[in-house]
């Protein structure tokens, strides 16, 4: 950030008097500019003992496999965002369980929510796919997948599928973690 998106003059870098981390501020208007982290909501769609991915049409991990997720939008609630991506990505309906995985990823400044979700009728790929598929759990493209979350959502599924019990999974993903995915964090 260069300029203050009220006053228009140049920001700087600084740890605000009473803050404990720096921040953009603008010594003309007196504005802090806070940036917070961005939630990426979606579904872990099931159909039977199938789960529905999606092959992504997009950068990021264009070609990788996924679960219909994406960023947020202002004004909408974290399962209507979750039904919305799953409707964009996957042009399918769900009915959802609940929460199932939030994922932190500090180091991009990202929560990854994903709800448990039972496929209510087709699915096609969406503009955002490249094909949309249902995989048993040996079928699944674990080499293939676009993102530490969705496999660790995936194994989460898996795992707790034979004691039929889904309970809420919190955890973070580190840039070690992330790495072997992108090469690099």
């Amino acid at each position: 950030m260069n300029f203050c998106s009220h006053c228009g003059q140049t920001v700087r870098f600084v740890i605000p008097e009473g803050d404990d981390r720096p921040r953009y501020l603008c010594d003309d208007c007196s504005t802090i500019h806070y940036q917070n982290p961005r939630i990426v909501a979606g579904t872990l769609p099931v159909c039977g003992s199938r789960v529905l991915l999606c092959r992504r049409a997009i950068a990021p991990r264009e070609g990788y496999w996924t679960l219909p997720a994406g960023f947020m939008e202002n004004g909408e609630t974290t399962p209507d965002a979750a039904r919305r991506e799953t409707r964009e990505e996957a042009c399918a309906e769900v009915a959802l369980s609940g929460l199932y995985t939030m994922i932190d990823l500090p180091h991009i400044n990202q929560v990854f929510m994903i709800f448990l979700a039972e496929l209510d009728g087709g699915y096609a790929a969406g503009p955002e796919s490249l094909e949309v598929a249902l995989f048993e759990e040996h079928e699944v493209p674990w080499d293939e997948l676009a993102f530490p979350t969705i496999e660790r959502t995936l194994r989460h599924f898996f795992e707790d599928r034979a004691s039929a019990t889904f309970p809420l999974h919190i955890s973070d993903i580190t840039p070690d973690q992330r790495r072997r995915f992108f090469g690099s964090a």
